[in-house]
């Protein structure tokens, strides 16, 4: 079986834990439901689909670029919705229920109940001129290629480069001269102290970002064994005890990954040293940044160089109806022609998930050129645990299981608040992961 290669996913539903429903049964009864309700009557037309996508502004351009463009050319329409991350997942859930999904659709993760209606993308995947990466698509064991990713992502740390500048603090500009997270911290700390600026660092409240770090720092984070039983090593301890340390209102604000509050708004601010984030930020940071220099610099290594790299979201196409089926097919086979997939690359800011390209990026910012150049430079240097993650997802959708809610977010937040140690929200994780996705 070939399952992902590498996600945004990037982020999975707020929340904490709640005991669920065996997911396979949970499946078995969506797809009953939509069998019972039929399926000719939903879905678009031969003229006229619907596209949902999630992401942040910025990134959507060349989406609207490219629908504009192939109704331009074909006179189909493809009605483009942009549905806000947090619900996104329970919004496809349900209308897989109600039987009214999109006839396209931009994931972040595949999901059980509607895996079955999922159309097959092998035409467009194994179509040689294409170029598609084989490692990042997701297939069935029998061969049927379920998504294949608009771009490739990766988490990544951004500097306020006017303050690193002002407090005569130096920072690495290539991935294979770079620092440790001790280092890094200890920087930004000694340019925080040196400038009067508010944080050393904000940092996503996002499983994937805290899994990068961790990756970093040697540890493996919530890794299942073979027999599925999920565990965390020493390295894992150690590196997430340091995060929840970091949380101090000085290195990093307790408040967002206790209470939500907007990392990315307050590193913009100009009054944070740096920001964990993620190559999605870029092109929205070149517009919308222009109070003090900014940079991407490469991520620590301490001692391992790697990241959370993932499909920055997973193209699909469903079948609620013959002619829909047939459109979408067609539709998603124009956007992965190489000139049109690397349009859309270049006006989204995407990496590609196809050789052979050379985006142009129409980003004026040198800032934002500089950003996608380091990326592309570190994404072959990763170490294969980079892509673990977004790999064990599709493994566990196809086994009829789906990790519904990541409850590291929740309780990390509550270790950070004093309400329990590290070690027993890792356990509680853990915990969670067991009851979702083992075995």
């Amino acid at each position: 079986m070939t399952t992902v290669g590498v996600r945004r996913s990037r982020r999975l539903g707020r929340g904490g834990m709640r005991r669920l429903a065996p997911l396979a049964a949970v499946a078995t009864a969506g797809v009953m439901l939509l069998s019972a309700c039929g399926g000719s009557d939903s879905g678009g037309t031969s003229k006229s689909l619907t596209f949902w996508i999630s992401t942040v502004p910025g990134q959507d351009a060349g989406w609207k670029k490219m629908v504009a463009q192939y109704k331009k050319e074909t006179g189909v329409n493809v009605k483009l919705v942009n549905i806000p991350y947090d619900g996104y997942t329970t919004k496809l859930h349900n209308a897989a229920q109600a039987n009214s999904l999109p006839d396209v659709a931009a994931v972040p993760a595949l999901d059980p109940i509607w895996s079955s209606k999922l159309v097959d993308l092998s035409s467009i995947a194994n179509k040689k001129s294409n170029n598609i990466n084989a490692n990042f698509l997701a297939k069935d064991s029998s061969g049927k290629v379920l998504s294949i990713p608009s771009d490739v992502t990766a988490s990544g740390l951004f500097i306020n480069k006017s303050l690193f500048e002002k407090a005569g603090v130096s920072f690495p500009a290539s991935p294979s001269k770079t620092w440790t997270w001790t280092d890094f911290i200890a920087a930004a700390n000694k340019v925080r102290e040196k400038t009067g600026a508010k944080y050393s660092l904000t940092f996503d409240q996002s499983p994937s970002r805290l899994r990068a770090m961790v990756y970093e720092m040697g540890g493996k984070y919530v890794h299942a064994d073979s027999p599925g039983k999920f565990s965390v090593d020493a390295a894992t301890k150690k590196a997430v005890n340091t995060f929840v340390g970091w949380n101090d209102d000085k290195t990093m604000p307790k408040s967002v990954w206790t209470s939500g509050a907007d990392p990315a708004a307050m590193f913009q601010s100009g009054d944070v040293v740096a920001y964990w984030s993620g190559v999605w930020q870029v092109p929205a940071f070149a517009d919308s940044i222009t109070k003090f220099e900014w940079a991407s610099v490469p991520t620590p290594a301490q001692p391992v160089q790697a990241s959370d790299v993932n499909s920055g979201g997973m193209t699909v196409g469903f079948n609620n109806n013959g002619d829909a089926a047939t459109a979408a097919t067609k539709f998603l086979s124009w956007l992965y022609e190489p000139a049109h997939y690397q349009a859309l690359c270049e006006a989204s800011g995407f990496l590609p998930v196809e050789s052979g390209l050379s985006p142009k990026y129409p980003f004026k910012s040198e800032a934002a050129q500089a950003a996608f150049k380091l990326y592309n430079e570190e994404i072959p240097l990763y170490a294969p645990i980079s892509g673990y993650f977004n790999s064990a997802q599709t493994n566990w959708v196809l086994k009829g299981k789906s990790l519904t809610e990541d409850p590291t977010k929740t309780e990390l937040g509550k270790a950070i608040n004093g309400q329990q140690s590290a070690d027993k929200a890792l356990q509680n994780i853990v915990d969670g992961y067991n009851q979702q996705v083992g075995g």
